[in-house]
């Protein structure tokens, strides 16, 4: 058992992170805490007490207040070859939502898995098929499913679509598309070669999305008209991209990875 003083150390503990690749001039994120994590590799998932490492077919999932690992899930890698991101959603009850493709092989196929975040039990699937790029990221807001499905030049691409290709699409709760929008040039020329990887909505109503590699936050908005979303911001954040999730029960801060140092971090967002 590790000692209160060690736990204090824990809590104290900030990032080392360099934003060697940081936009000049952008709102930096404070890092407020540090959780040693060596499932963090594709993204993390938070709700009120515990925090869930992401890394293909593993969620791991650790408590909030120890950085104590309590339940790991293992899945056949067949099924779930690349689970990218994942968030705790208030359905009829609390799931873990998490976006699974295939990806880097082709043709792409996508689904959504839901678990109980409880017991990391797998619940059910809703497959989406083909045809549109790799799922990367699942979100529920205003009655809606939010997916971002990520396209990709070379290794993991599905030619003639390049990531440019990405795109943001709007399901009913009967998984049937309603609407779709592309990303603003400013955010692709940062995703490429690679694509989106993670995205959700902060306290303020506005989208903030991830890209592959660059420690940078996008701050999108919807357009008045068009179907390019509008780049309003960019901020500074200690990760190399990867998949990120708000904490609702904290309002302002934000959690992601630092896949080099198998860290999951807690961040605070600056204006929220």
């Amino acid at each position: 058992m590790k000692s209160i003083t060690a736990f204090a150390c824990v809590a104290l503990l900030q990032s080392t992170v360099v934003f060697a690749d940081a936009p000049q001039g952008a709102a930096t994120a404070e890092v407020l805490r540090t959780y040693s994590a060596p499932e963090a590799r594709q993204g993390v998932a938070v709700d009120a007490e515990y925090v869930y490492a992401v890394a293909n077919s593993t969620i791991a999932k650790y408590d909030k207040r120890s950085g104590e690992r309590v339940a790991i899930w293992e899945g056949d890698k067949a099924q779930f070859p690349h689970i990218n991101s994942c968030s705790v959603i208030r359905l009829e009850t609390a799931r873990l939502v998490c976006a699974n493709s295939n990806f880097p092989a082709v043709p792409h196929w996508s689904t959504v898995e839901f678990f109980d975040p409880v017991s990391l039990r797998h619940i059910r699937t809703v497959s989406l098929g083909p045809g549109r790029g790799s799922l990367t990221w699942v979100e529920r807001r205003d009655g809606a499913w939010w997916a971002t499905f990520a396209n990709y030049d070379g290794k993991g691409g599905e030619a003639p679509r390049d990531h440019r290709h990405t795109v943001l699409i709007r399901f009913d709760d009967e998984w049937r598309q309603t609407q779709s929008w592309s990303f603003p040039a400013s955010v692709l020329e940062r995703f490429a070669p690679m694509s989106s990887s993670g995205g959700g909505w902060g306290p303020d109503g506005r989208l903030y999305v991830t890209g592959h590699d660059h420690p940078e936050l996008y701050i999108l908005a919807f357009p008045k008209a068009g179907a390019v979303l509008d780049h309003v911001g960019t901020i500074a954040v200690p990760i190399e991209g990867q998949a990120i999730d708000w904490d609702e029960s904290t309002p302002g801060e934000l959690y992601g990875i630092t896949r080099k140092g198998r860290q999951i971090l807690r961040m605070r967002i600056p204006g929220l």
